[in-house]
């Protein structure tokens, strides 16, 4: 397969009063185009600080990310920002929509950063969403709040979507059908996309294609799933 995502020896500081804390330590690993990627660890384990490095939402101390082959944690500012709007989709715990826009506004605001975004309504409606167009996010449950988070970040088409604790503020039959949409991202547009998912829940990991776990800013292990089970097998 091809490798889409690299790290060679990434380290991220921060300087707390007089202290430094190392968030990631040291972190290697590579992640296949088309891959469902799970990245498990507790609190405190470096997991939000990866996400936002892949996501070009922050820079390394050291080390180097390779996207496609191309180095972004050398790109300035700018380069950053274009690379966020071109290729990445995130998705949030708390949904992280506009309470003032509607449904489909939510997703149409995509429409001023990419240059070729995808139809909204048909997005919706495939997320099951195409009776809400017109109603706002206090009108909605919290797992069709998610579905509409789900849906501006397909809207993009981006090539890698980034899932920070997904189905943490949803139950459990609701987090499935959430997981079901995401899975389904990897067989979008002939298996070009890519998903990463951060959480804690290890129950996902079973239908991940690769598990990466991460401890004390570390990488315990990366290991390829060579029987990812079907969502609906999982006992959750």
């Amino acid at each position: 397969m091809e490798e889409l995502i690299s790290f060679k020896n990434v380290k991220k500081t921060y300087i707390v009063g007089e202290k430094k804390y190392n968030a990631l330590d040291g972190v290697d690993f590579t992640i296949n185009k088309g891959e469902f990627v799970v990245i498990l660890g507790p609190s405190g384990a470096g997991k939000s600080t990866l996400l936002n490095l892949l996501g070009g939402m922050d820079k390394v101390t050291s080390g180097k990310i390779k996207i496609r082959n191309e180095v972004i944690s050398d790109y300035t500012d700018l380069q950053l920002t274009d690379y966020r709007a071109e290729n990445v989709g995130f998705i949030f715990q708390f949904y992280n929509i506009l309470p003032t826009l509607t449904v489909l506004e939510n997703v149409q605001i995509v429409n001023d950063i990419v240059k070729k975004p995808k139809n909204a309504k048909k997005i919706l409606k495939d997320v099951g969403l195409e009776k809400h167009y017109n109603k706002f996010p206090n009108q909605l449950s919290g797992g069709e709040q998610q579905r509409v988070s789900i849906a501006r970040a397909i809207a993009k088409d981006p090539i890698l979507l980034l899932c920070d604790e997904p189905t943490g503020a949803l139950d459990s039959k609701t987090g499935v059908e959430v997981l079901k949409l995401l899975k389904e991202q990897c067989d979008a547009n002939n298996g070009e996309n890519t998903v990463v998912i951060v959480t804690h829940n290890s129950l996902i990991a079973q239908i991940a294609d690769r598990v990466i776990r991460l401890k004390n800013g570390k990488v315990e292990s990366n290991e390829i799933n060579k029987t990812p089970k079907n969502i609906d097998e999982v006992e959750w």
